[in-house]
């Protein structure tokens, strides 16, 4: 079900937003070569505690952990350990939320720990395109959701890339996830909801450097590319509001 949110709503969920946002920019500089992804999570969930949040994902489905951190072609929903960790050129993935009192945050980005090759930074980099492209696309007057799809799966394409399907965006706001979906390509068998106002969305581009087919391993959560090639992630939570499209997650 799509709900619909008050101004008031928005500025809490906002709220939430910005503290993630500001998670976000110092994982860049905590993060290193030789750290283990659950320092990476004791990180983040120590930081939502002390500005008095609760991390949104912890537990959420039996989810172990306060942030999904997945590596190289890792897709989504790595699982933080003491054992996985981070080398010189991976591409790290951090997704998480921030429950404020009851309204939530989504945002994820793919960081790049020290030098890496040209194939890696390349996909990196059209896979924000991929998210600046979609937040774009449901910006516009009349929009539609399957018009964030479109404009996802064009750029991707264009670069010989893999789009997953098995995955997508969502609505968010009062909870983790809510409707609508918002698949990263279109299909004429899926729904097409108007975007409106009062809607909180969680576009977020899932790009692989090859095939767009992912399993899940047998921890029941990670997901990785079929191929063993890199992936990337990057994510924001976007309001409709009375003043056009906003960006939360800044």
């Amino acid at each position: 079900m799509i709900t619909l949110k008050t101004p008031e709503q928005i500025k809490r969920i906002e709220e939430a937003c910005r503290l993630t946002a500001e998670l976000m920019r110092r994982l860049a500089s905590f993060m290193e070569a030789g750290m283990s992804t659950w320092e990476v999570d004791a990180f983040c969930h120590d930081f939502i505690t002390d500005h008095h949040g609760i991390p949104a994902f912890l537990n959420y489905g039996g989810f172990p952990a306060s942030a999904c951190i997945s590596i190289n072609e890792e897709v989504i929903h790595g699982i933080p350990s003491k054992k996985r960790i981070i080398q010189h050129g991976d591409l790290v993935d951090i997704d998480l939320g921030i429950n404020l009192d009851g309204h939530f945050s989504d945002m994820a980005r793919t960081f790049i720990i020290g030098e890496t090759t040209k194939e890696k930074l390349q996909l990196n980099t059209v896979t924000e395109e991929c998210l600046r492209l979609g937040i774009e696309a449901a910006g516009k007057s009349g929009a539609r959701i399957q018009d964030i799809s479109k404009a996802v799966y064009a750029h991707a394409t264009a670069h010989g890339y893999g789009v997953v399907r098995d995955y997508c965006g969502h609505g968010v706001g009062l909870a983790v996830h809510e409707g609508p979906e918002i698949p990263n390509y279109a299909s004429p068998y899926l729904p097409n909801p108007r975007i409106r106002e009062g809607m909180v969305l969680a576009i977020e581009p899932m790009i692989n450097m090859g095939t767009a087919k992912v399993r899940v391993l047998k921890d029941n959560w990670t997901v990785v590319t079929t191929d063993g090639l890199p992936s990337s992630h990057f994510e924001d939570t976007v309001a409709i509001t009375n003043d056009g499209l906003k960006v939360l997650t800044v």
